[in-house]
């Protein structure tokens, strides 16, 4: 599991996630374009290169050859364990303070 938390800890690989879920089969110059169009993440094609090998280190993206250039394809299965992991968690609004005013902050410093 420790796999797949550490491939989705950079926003980078989320979005390239995301990228791939929406669209498989991409180059990486078609990532590293849909990066800085999409999400803002002006990244070197050799920076979006290290986040796809941590990817595939994890298994969530395996790479084809076609002629000279290599395709990217998300493999989402190897993200199950974090799913289930997020699965069991409360839900958000179980465990967030609807009202901030009846729960202050204190302090042991006197307001001036």
């Amino acid at each position: 599991m420790d796999d797949g938390f550490t491939a989705i800890a950079h926003p980078a690989r989320r979005a390239l996630i995301g990228e791939l879920a929406e669209r498989n089969d991409q180059t990486l110059f078609e990532l590293t374009i849909r990066l800085l169009e999409r999400h803002g993440l002006p990244l070197t094609r050799q920076a979006v290169a290290k986040h796809v090998g941590v990817l595939k280190e994890a298994g969530v993206v395996t790479v084809s050859t076609r002629g000279r250039t290599t395709i990217h394809h998300l493999h989402a299965g190897a993200l199950a364990p974090v799913r289930d992991w997020f699965a069991r968690l409360p839900e958000a609004g179980a465990t967030r303070i609807e009202n901030p005013t009846e729960h202050p902050i204190t302090s042991t410093r006197e307001q001036p």
